[in-house]
This record gives structure tokens, sequence and C-alpha cells, in this order.
């Protein structure tokens, strides 16, 4: 074996997630593994899902100690700190990648990493392994992508590496290296459909400034549809899943290559239902009827806000009526849209949140989910409030999400926000159903209302420390 790639996700430790219950496996190790496995390397995903984290360290324990990448984000700092310690001591010489560790790269070869793949990691981990078969135990210095230190404990940047610009010539995910009935099993039970993911394209070319580009920059390159209809055949054919997960940052992105999918799935007479990503400047007439013929059941927009004031700050390029434009195109057609809100972005104040209520209430969506904006670093929003930011106090058992806005008011305030938004949007809803003011949901709701009205005055003068 010369790589063994996991990832440090453990779903059973995951509160949030066991509710949910909606697990996709990691589709960049998945990619790393064919890759790697067709340029003739010996490949093992450890894919830490569904094991507890014992299983992980007695893997380690019982193989012979090589190389080991870890997939880390921001949610998973803690474990794959520990992942990396434990693989040290045990003799693995560790390797990391995704979105977080470029940002922290400082950190993690403090904290024992021996490299860090900074962007794509395809072409810097062949490069890693070629110079591990050629020259054993040298260091990684000079490999384009990668982050290190030599033995001098000199930090080597990575110089920048260039991007597979043909995504065509990539092959299909290593579904088959993990358990992917696990996955699907997990989704009937919660949920009674299947579901698999896949992406068409990778990156985003657009500027929203609380959103990081680690890996893939602002760029944008796209697999063909013939591309795309033939994994989807496949995964059919091997799965046989009830619902797709088209993982790609903005699906609808170019109007031209969504017209000539759904001509490609047309002529294949294949169908599956799926769930995207769009920004509403993205939709027209054109676009949503491709969806629908594409049985489109679900299409997730970023709102993040209903005031234009807001979404400009954040520099969205996207306005108010473009998403109600958005949702309303979807909604005639049948397919059912969810919006994600942010609170909390610099500059917000009572009348933005008041506006991104009134804005939910006119749009209708089927579902909206909230958060509260934290700064990821290397991200725009992060060097705005980097002024204001305290960190929290353990770095390694923390998370972008853990910073505190000196002056932004306190996650309570926003919890009211949460609070206000939801009775607010169930009471119109009540009123369009045809509840009336003496119904026992309604009275319900106003005085919910009013409850989280007055938590939202009593907080308004708290901010984060």
């Amino acid at each position: 074996m010369d790589l063994l790639l996991t990832h440090g996700y453990f779903l059973n430790e995951d509160v949030k997630e066991l509710q949910i219950m909606k697990p996709y496996p990691p589709l960049g190790l998945l990619y790393l593994s064919s890759f790697l496995k067709a340029k003739g390397y010996g490949v093992e995903i450890f894919d830490s899902t569904f094991k507890p984290r014992v299983e992980l360290y007695r893997c380690l324990q019982t193989s012979t100690p090589g190389l080991l990448g870890i997939y880390a984000n921001l949610m998973t700092r803690s474990n794959v700190i520990e992942i990396m310690k434990t693989a040290k001591t045990l003799g693995w010489e560790v390797i990391l990648g995704g979105p977080e560790p470029a940002n922290y790269s400082a950190e993690y070869l403090a904290a024992g990493a021996d490299a860090i793949v900074v962007g794509e990691g395809e072409l810097a981990l062949e490069e890693v392994l070629a110079r591990r078969h050629d020259k054993p135990g040298d260091s990684f210095a000079g490999i384009k992508g990668i982050v290190c230190r030599d033995d001098q404990g000199v930090t080597h940047p990575a110089e920048p590496l260039n991007l597979i610009p043909e995504l065509d010539s990539l092959p299909w995910p290593d579904r088959d290296g993990i358990d992917i009935a696990s996955y699907l099993r997990t989704w009937r039970t919660a949920h009674g459909k299947g579901s698999v993911s896949l992406i068409t394209a990778r990156g985003c070319p657009y500027h929203c400034r609380w959103c990081s580009h680690s890996v893939y920059g602002k760029t944008h390159r796209r697999r063909t549809p013939k591309a795309v209809a033939d994994e989807i055949e496949w995964i059919r054919e091997r799965y046989s899943p009830d619902i797709l997960w088209i993982a790609d940052d903005v699906f609808t992105i170019n109007a031209h290559w969504i017209l000539d999918f759904a001509k490609e799935m047309k002529n294949r007479h294949l169908t599956i239902p799926f769930e995207c990503i769009t920004r509403a400047d993205r939709l027209n007439e054109a676009v949503a009827d491709a969806l629908a013929e594409l049985e489109c059941y679900r299409i997730w927009i970023g709102s993040e806000s209903g005031s234009q004031r807001i979404l400009d700050a954040m520099e969205r390029n996207v306005s108010v009526e473009e998403v109600r434009s958005g949702v309303s195109l979807c909604r005639e057609r049948g397919i059912q849209t969810g919006l994600f809100l942010m609170w909390g972005y610099q500059g917000e104040e009572l009348s933005d949140i008041e506006a991104t209520i009134d804005h939910v209430k006119k749009s209708g969506p089927d579902v909206f989910l909230t958060t509260v904006a934290y700064p990821i670093k290397g991200t725009d929003y992060y060097k705005d409030v980097s002024p204001s930011l305290l960190a929290p106090p353990m770095w390694e058992n923390s998370s972008d999400r853990d910073y505190t806005v000196r002056g932004r008011h306190s996650r309570l305030y926003y919890r009211f926000a949460d609070q206000l938004l939801k009775n607010e949007v169930a009471l119109h809803q009540a009123y369009l159903n045809g509840r009336n003011e003496h119904s026992p949901e309604v009275q319900t709701l106003q005085k919910e209302i009013v409850q989280a009205r007055d938590g939202l005055a009593q907080t308004h003068g708290e901010v984060e420390a």
C-alpha cells in the first residue's frame, strides 16, 4: 500500500447529523483514490463515517506504517489532529488536504503534519508518491501544491499547482473502495429513499465575501453532459439509488450546459430525481423547464438575506427580487425550493432581520435553513472582521465557527431571530391556509411571536465580548 486515505468524520459522534441522518461519502477522497490507482499506486480508504474511531486506530496499529492522507474541514479539525498525532506515534507519515489545512498550514505543521496539500490534490499527491518511490525519506520540498518543513524546521511554502483542465479525463470516484451500501441503507431507514452524490463541476467563479475558495480558487471547470450522464447511468445500474445529490457549488451556472444535459438524459430515457444548489440569477424559464424535465425535486437557493443592503455588502450580485422570482419559477413547475439564510453579517441591524422575515414570507419556499455568519480564514469576510476577532482559547479543539466577533449581537439574539422568523412564516402560512384570529394555531403562534420579539428587545444590547 502506497497511501491510506481517511477523513476523521464519525457519524455516531455528530449529535446534529444523528437527527438528520443524510450522510454522504467524501467524494474528494474517492476522486483521489481512483486517480492514483489509475496511475498504478496502491491506495486504500478507511471511511470513518460509520465506524468508531477505535477501529481507525486499530487499522493504523496493525498496518505497516506508510503515508497517511487525511481530509480535513473546519468541523473535523480536532478529530484530524488527534488521528494525526496517534498516527505519528505509530510511525506514519501524515499529509493533510481539504479546505481547512491550507488556511492553517503553520498550525497543522506545528501539530505534527509532515505536509499539507494546498488546492486540488490529484497532481500533488501523484508527485508525492512518485518521490516516495524514487527517493524514500526525502523531503516534500519543491513539490507543487505542497507546504512542508525540511529537516532544519524551515517551512517551504507551496508553489502554485496547475489545476486539471479537463475533468472528463479523471476516472469516476472510487465508490467501490468504500461501503456505499451503508449510506443507502442509512438514508432508506431514516427517509425511505437512498441517495448517492456526484459532481458535474469543480469550483465557483463568484466572489461572495464570506465563502472559501481554498481548494479550487475562483475557477469553474465542468464535465461534458455525456460524461455526467455516463456516470449517472452507471450509478443507477450499480447502486440503484432512489435519488441523487448533485453536489456542485452552483449546478445551473451555465444555462446552455443544463439544456444540453437535459437533452442527453432524454435521449437515454434516463431520469433519477435529484436535488442541487443554485444562485437565483442562474435561473430562468428555460432552465427551470429543463430541471423539471430532469426530475429535479428540490433546488436550494443561496438567499442569505432579505435585505438588499446586506446582499450588496456580501458582494452576492443577486437581488432579493431574483430570489423570489427563482422560487416562483420552481414552484410553478412542481420543484421544491429551499433557501439558505445567514444572520449576523457585518452591519446587519434589526431592520435587515425584519426584511429577511418579510422576504421569506413573500418567497414562500418549502424549507429554509439559517446559520450565523462565521469568518472562515482566508476569506474577505475574515479580513473585514479580523480587527474585531477573538480566537477561541484552544485552537486544536475549536473551529472557525467558534470565533468571537466583538461588537456583534450575541448568539442568543440570533436564536430569538430564528424563533421570530419561523413563527412569523408559520403564521403567514396559517392565514394563507384559511386560519383566522380565533384559531388555536394562530393564537399560539401570535404568543410565540410576542415572546421572540421580547427576546430580541431584551438581548439587543448584548454583544459578543
